[in-house]
């Protein structure tokens, strides 16, 4: 597989990943915690080969549930305080929020349609 890195995308066979809203440390909690819909932030950093996996799955589902369901990234090598907040210690992590609340964590490349039920739960 041909992997690139080019600055916030990730190509992984032809399919851009990380077309997605970039949270950092400082718009976390207005973008996540304070958004209107559920959210879903997939935690990941560009060395972390599971990460790979997982992105594009994240960006299919994304597509699918647009409207219904905001959907963001955060790299954790840039950004290490929300990571430490939610007591993640491995990555890829995925947190889903509803109303400002963590409601799931999702850890390692599990699979789309196991993210894609956590998220259901929460439309």
């Amino acid at each position: 597989m041909n992997i690139r890195f080019d600055k916030n995308i990730i190509e992984t066979g032809g399919i851009k990943v990380s077309e997605l809203l970039q949270v950092n440390d400082s718009n976390f909690d207005d973008e996540i915690m304070k958004s209107e819909l559920p959210s879903m932030i997939d935690l990941w950093a560009p060395w972390c080969q599971p990460c790979l996996i997982t992105g594009p799955w994240v960006e299919e589902l994304a597509q699918k549930h647009d409207g219904k369901f905001k959907v963001a990234k955060m790299n954790v090598d840039e950004n290490p305080m929300v990571p430490n907040q939610f007591g993640v210690r491995a990555i890829p992590t995925i947190l889903l929020f509803k109303d400002g609340e963590l409601m799931d964590t999702i850890v390692g490349a599990v699979g789309k349609a196991n993210i894609e039920k956590a998220m259901l739960k929460l439309i």
